[in-house]
């Protein structure tokens, strides 16, 4: 007679060994050995992830009349956290239509995964593809692999500097952008960027994922003169909230640009709503404020 958890799926039997399992100390990471082999510095991320960016500097991508700052919707990204005697990872690599294939090889000859490979954008010139990424084991290999794969790309080696905004000077206001949406942002790139984490925990194959890994809601803003911004990025909903957000953004103006899936063993399951829209800031932050509010986010900053 089979064992009772052969007939379980895998994501709940993976939660079921992993619940069993005796607790183990998470690895020592040794970053300065990753940094190296990814060939840029990670940060430090809220819920002990080391997250790499590497913007797409090197395109030069128009939307409707607006020029995309990498911070807006061109930066690729790779997020590291412990676990087991290694870490899990997990990504976005932001590609042109020609790299997509030789990165995808490059990527599973070393045992890096693809969990979504899917558009963003709207009416983009060139066409933009994102190819979303996962691996376990050692986080060095994984590193390397990854390294390996950018360089198939025209990814800049290391990221720009960071140039601080002037004071006065970013173009929008983003303090009341902060009290509308209820949550503050910082300016990143040029861009005004607002992380919203859901309120619940979220899992992938059993493991705890801290929303810092890419499971908190984004939302972008651009300016592009005279208190105008463009805005993109993407909500984080469960099943029931993907037509109520729908109406809150398209009640407001705001474009739906592409709905689909990021990761593949995620509980509860989780759907990524990408949107676009450049007009006054402050109302467009009213829209996202309600397509916010038909979510389960956490609650606004007191």
């Amino acid at each position: 007679m089979p064992h009772a958890t052969a007939t379980l799926p895998r994501v709940a039997l993976a939660a079921l060994l992993l619940a069993a399992a005796p607790a183990r100390a998470e690895a020592q990471i040794d970053w300065k050995a990753v940094d190296a082999a990814m060939g840029r510095t990670g940060a430090e991320q809220p819920g002990n992830v080391r997250r790499y960016g590497m913007p797409r500097a090197d395109l030069r991508v128009t939307a409707q009349g607006v020029a995309i700052k990498p911070a807006l919707a061109l930066g690729s990204w790779l997020a590291m956290t412990p676990h087991g005697d290694g870490v899990m990872a997990m990504g976005d690599m932001v590609l042109k239509e020609s790299e997509v294939a030789p990165v995808m090889s490059a990527l599973q000859a070393g045992g890096v995964e693809q969990t979504a490979v899917h558009h963003h954008l709207l009416h983009e010139t060139p066409r933009v593809v994102y190819m979303h990424v996962h691996a376990m084991g050692d986080p060095v290999r994984i590193a390397q692999t990854v390294r390996a794969a950018l360089a198939r790309t025209g990814t800049p080696v290391a990221a720009a500097p960071v140039v601080p905004p002037t004071a006065g000077a970013f173009g929008i206001d983003t303090a009341a952008v902060a009290r509308t949406l209820g949550r503050a942002g910082r300016v990143n790139g040029g861009v005004y960027q607002v992380s919203v984490p859901r309120a619940e925990t979220i899992r992938d194959a059993g493991m705890e994922i801290p929303a810092s890994m890419g499971l908190a809601t984004a939302i972008n803003f651009q300016p592009t003169g005279g208190g105008k911004a463009a805005i993109t990025g993407d909500f984080v909903m469960i099943a029931s909230e993907v037509n109520p957000v729908i109406r809150a953004l398209r009640a407001h103006g705001i474009e739906v640009t592409s709905l689909h899936n990021h990761l593949l063993a995620d509980e509860p399951r989780l759907f990524f709503m990408h949107f676009w829209a450049n007009d006054d800031a402050t109302r467009l932050a009213r829209g996202l404020r309600a397509a916010l509010d038909a979510t389960n986010s956490r609650p606004v900053d007191r």
